[in-house]
């Protein structure tokens, strides 16, 4: 009896130590183990290191050092082995961070990492890193700012690579700063949100966790702090109250907050009209405004109206190079489209006709439009004034321009003899990723299958030749490009190699007479990688 008791109390005694450590235990070996209700882990795929897990383990600190490594990774935070619920339904998830000793030399990141599955994704937010910038060459798909500070947004593909899940090809999301910091507090949730609005899924949460990670390195660092907290509602987005217009020369207010205009101008502020959409919110910054930042976020109002014609100016911006555009409606119809193109602050008017005069409780609607992942657009003010006369003045969609060379005055040019240049970057783009490039020519990127750009065109022949300019963006792969005339399958431009050529395909579409014929020309048989784009500058379209 008293040899059974001895052993009861060793293993009570281990099991305490395994919970509750009275001092530092150090791991050299990957293992990863839940201490004081923080999820600690230590894995290295080669090469030396340790990890060592203070007495105070409950506030997620740690000391780590590592030497003649691959690739290592030190982490404390949280893991959620169900796998079955996403970061909206887990709910708001903030760290406060400090790191108080950071020796690195050559490639190390300091980060927030994780991990979801379906689909498998890797994704880092980086707070600093040494000597190499993680994103490596990919192409940015915007910026964010969030707890005071700017981050860069990416994403790479990592081919038949170590994983939780085993050996897997999966994509890894960046969020990096652009000025490194050792210490503060982070808005996770935020990040996952900004992912997702430039088209990034997030699949289930495996884990938030605070990291020092090595690539063929050496170095050391202390986390003094690591707290998470995590639960309660995702900041951002939602709805607010609408309020009288601002700035308006005329009092008769209908109850729904709109004003009569005759030949007096109102001013509606942003961010006094209702808010709706996935991701709509306020900003301070160029001005207090509000962010679309998707397509379908929105803002709206009502408006009363003495005439049938009227002059809508819109303030705003892009909040990159890249166009932005906010489509106007009246009363539910599309009535052009605001197009803003780069991060200058700027008006765009449009002016319409839209015989709503004596109507009152207008429904007026701004609602981002022909978002390709790659900007957002800001906007300050809507001013409506009378129009005598006026006539609806639509712009085209977003991006799309008249087409540049030609030699016929209408925006859809009917081609004979003549040739019609076309850029890409005035072509109306739609899928998952395309967006302008600046290099190696102003152009767009057709990045995944299905990424395409359109136009419409008049056709006076039945046959024509089609030549479009472009390039592959990795040198040992092609990158297929499609063209459909109205809809059908009209050949494929194959663009091999990394500079600007050009590529023929000759068609007998039978569409001489037609006017307003779509083009399009569609991204096909993209086999992955992070650099496997097909890169466009301009269609050229010739009678044969």
């Amino acid at each position: 009896m008293r040899k059974l008791i001895s052993s009861l109390l060793a293993v009570i005694f281990i099991v305490s130590l395994a919970v509750i450590p009275a001092s530092a235990e150090t791991w050299r070996s990957n293992q990863q183990r839940n201490i004081n209700g923080i999820d600690y882990e230590f894995w290295a795929d080669n090469g030396g290191g340790t990890m060592t897990i203070t007495g105070n383990s409950s506030n997620g600190s740690f000391n780590c050092e590592w030497n003649n490594i691959n690739n290592i990774l030190f982490r404390s935070g949280r893991k959620w082995n169900s796998r079955n619920q996403t970061h909206s339904q887990i709910g708001q998830i903030t760290m406060n961070y400090n790191v108080s000793t950071w020796n690195v030399s050559g490639n190390s990141y300091l980060c927030v990492y994780g991990w979801t599955v379906d689909p498998l994704v890797e994704w880092y937010i980086i707070e600093t890193y040494g000597s190499y910038k993680p994103s490596g060459n990919a192409s940015r798909l915007g910026t964010v700012t969030i707890d005071g500070g700017t981050y860069e947004l990416y994403r790479t593909t990592r081919n038949n690579q170590p994983s939780i899940l085993g050996t897997r090809t999966f994509d890894q999301y960046w969020s990096i700063r652009t000025s490194g910091r050792r210490s503060g507090s982070i808005n996770v949730s935020a990040h996952f949100r900004a992912w997702e609005n430039v088209g990034l899924r997030m699949g289930n949460l495996t884990e938030v966790a605070l990291t020092v990670e090595g690539w063929q390195n050496r170095g050391n660092a202390t986390v003094s702090q690591m707290n998470l907290s995590v639960g309660g509602s995702s900041s951002g987005g939602g709805t607010t109250t609408t309020q009288p217009p601002a700035n308006n020369n005329n009092n008769n207010t209908s109850s729904g907050g709109g004003t009569t205009t005759s030949n007096g101008v109102t001013r509606v502020t942003a961010q006094s009209m209702t808010k709706a959409g996935q991701y709509t919110g306020n900003i301070s910054s160029p001005f207090n405004g509000v962010r679309l930042y998707a397509n379908d976020d929105r803002v709206s109002f009502n408006q009363n109206f003495a005439n049938n014609s009227h002059t809508f100016t819109l303030r705003g911006r892009s909040d990159t190079a890249r166009d932005a555009a906010v489509r106007l409606e009246i009363g539910g119809t599309n009535s052009g489209t605001f197009t803003f193109s780069g991060t200058t602050v700027t008006n765009r008017a449009l002016t319409v006709a839209h015989n709503r005069g004596g109507q009152n409780n207008v429904g007026i609607t701004l609602r981002r439009v022909n978002d390709t992942n790659v900007s957002n657009a800001d906007i300050e003010w809507l001013e409506i004034a009378a129009a005598s006369g006026g006539t609806t003045t639509t712009q085209p969609p977003a991006t799309t321009q008249p087409p540049a060379n030609n030699n016929n005055n209408n925006n859809n040019t009917t081609t004979s003899s003549a040739a019609t240049r076309v850029n890409a970057q005035s072509m109306t783009k739609a899928g998952s990723w395309t967006g302008n490039i600046s290099s190696p020519f102003q152009g767009v990127a057709l990045y995944g299958n299905d990424d395409r750009v359109s136009f419409n065109q008049n056709f006076a022949n039945n046959r024509h030749t089609f030549t479009l300019r472009g390039a592959s963006g990795d040198s040992s792969r092609a990158a297929d490009v499609r063209l459909e005339i109205g809809g059908t399958n009209s050949g494929t431009f194959n663009l091999s190699g990394t500079s600007a050529q050009d590529r023929s395909i000759t068609v007998s579409h039978n569409r001489g007479g037609q006017n307003n014929v779509a083009i399009t020309l569609r991204r096909i048989n993209d086999t992955g990688g992070a650099n496997h784009n097909a890169l466009i500058q301009y269609l050229e379209i010739r009678a044969a």
